[in-house]
């Protein structure tokens, strides 16, 4: 299990178990578990997402957007759901973004 602080400080967990239950959905991810961490703890921005979940989104260079969902449950506790990529810059209502 690795571990990233959310823009709010928060501690966010990745277990290899979620990362391997992600990547056999998105196997193009299968080398980017360090990215994923990284992008929740230094993410050009953050969307609101369903149901109380945060999207921390960075961009890996052209047409290529990493995008990582996850909850922050306590402000000592978080966890990533899933992650992915996407082509085109996400939209959505910016909770958050770097200056």
């Amino acid at each position: 299990m690795d571990i990233s602080y959310s823009i709010n400080g928060i501690p966010i967990r990745l277990t290899h178990e979620r990362w391997y239950h992600i990547i056999e959905n998105h196997d193009d991810l299968a080398s980017y578990f360090y990215e994923a961490l990284d992008t929740v703890e230094n993410p050009e921005f953050v969307l609101r997402g369903n149901q109380g979940t945060l999207k921390a989104t960075r961009n890996l260079g052209k047409d290529k957007w990493l995008v990582v969902v996850y909850r922050e449950v306590a402000k000592t506790d978080g966890f990533i759901i899933t992650a992915y990529f996407i082509e085109k810059k996400p939209r959505g209502e910016i909770i958050w973004q770097r200056q």
